[in-house]
């Protein structure tokens, strides 16, 4: 199985928080790839710049401290947010959705904004 976590799940993985129910738990520790976005890492950047959220860590060296896999944005990945209904007008969202479909990848969330989407869904 091919996971991309959204951004709010990476966190909550490397904060080990109890909003991550045991099988996603299971799921993210047992898959074959696990993708974090770089759309995730700018979400971040902005948020952090903001004041909304501080890390100990780099966003890049928490990635790979989980031994996950980097996603780069691609044009294709661009071109497929076009594409997309606007059932969710979140820009970062809409890429991480567009990812998991161009991919072939199960998208990881929590946020039901995302449930219109032609996308398989893990819920957390």
């Amino acid at each position: 199985m091919t996971l991309l976590l959204d951004t709010h799940v990476f966190l909550w993985w490397r904060l080990d928080s109890r909003r991550l129910t045991r099988p996603v738990r299971n799921a993210i520790a047992t898959a074959d790839v696990v993708w974090v976005s770089a759309a995730s890492a700018w979400e971040v950047a902005i948020k952090q710049h903001l004041g909304k959220i501080q890390l100990e860590d780099s966003f890049a060296s928490m990635v790979e401290g989980s031994d996950f896999h980097p996603l780069p944005i691609t044009l294709a990945h661009a071109d497929r947010t076009a594409d997309l209904p606007p059932h969710h007008m979140d820009p970062f969202d809409r890429m991480l959705i567009a990812q998991a479909i161009t991919e072939g990848a199960t998208f990881v969330t929590h946020d039901r904004g995302c449930e219109p989407y032609d996308v398989p869904i893990l819920w957390t």
